[in-house]
């Protein structure tokens, strides 16, 4: 396994640091909603970069590529203009051919956004595709960390 230091917590956690720009907000200045989308996405590509895994090594050399399957987020509060974010990962359930993550969104440690995500592994043709062996082994040794007690 990859060096986890200096990205993941202790416990397994990935820690992604962003900050709002003006392109993130609305006319008021405030995050616009689907943007949280592009931010917990970058989070969890960061975190799958971390582990040692490329979206185009899978796409190009496994002819696999990610796919959210669901989504649901819960707005608690406002992020702005300039603020300066931390978007947490953690992997909460691992399938044959998907795994599921809970992704929160913090200023200063508060909770601005939370969201659940199935992210399903597809084949190039857009069909559901087994969890290559690195991909399962990677996510597998992260939950491991998340979840012990």
């Amino acid at each position: 396994m990859p060096d986890l230091s200096g990205f993941f917590a202790p416990d397994g956690t990935h820690r992604f640091p962003l900050r709002v720009y003006y392109e993130d907000t609305d006319a008021g200045g405030i995050v616009y909603h689907a943007n949280y989308l592009r931010f917990v996405e970058r989070a969890r590509s960061e975190m799958l970069r971390r582990l040692g895994l490329s979206h185009g090594a899978l796409a190009g050399e496994a002819g696999v590529s990610f796919a959210v399957r669901r989504v649901k987020i819960d707005f608690v509060a406002p992020a702005r203009l300039e603020d300066t974010l931390e978007v947490e990962t953690r992997i909460t359930d691992i399938g044959g051919a998907s795994f599921a993550v809970a992704q929160s969104v913090r200023r200063d440690g508060h909770l601005l956004a939370r969201a659940d995500l199935t992210i399903a592994m597809i084949n190039r043709t857009g069909r559901p595709a087994r969890l290559p062996a690195a991909v399962r082994e990677a996510l597998f040794d992260l939950y491991q960390r998340q979840t012990r007690d």
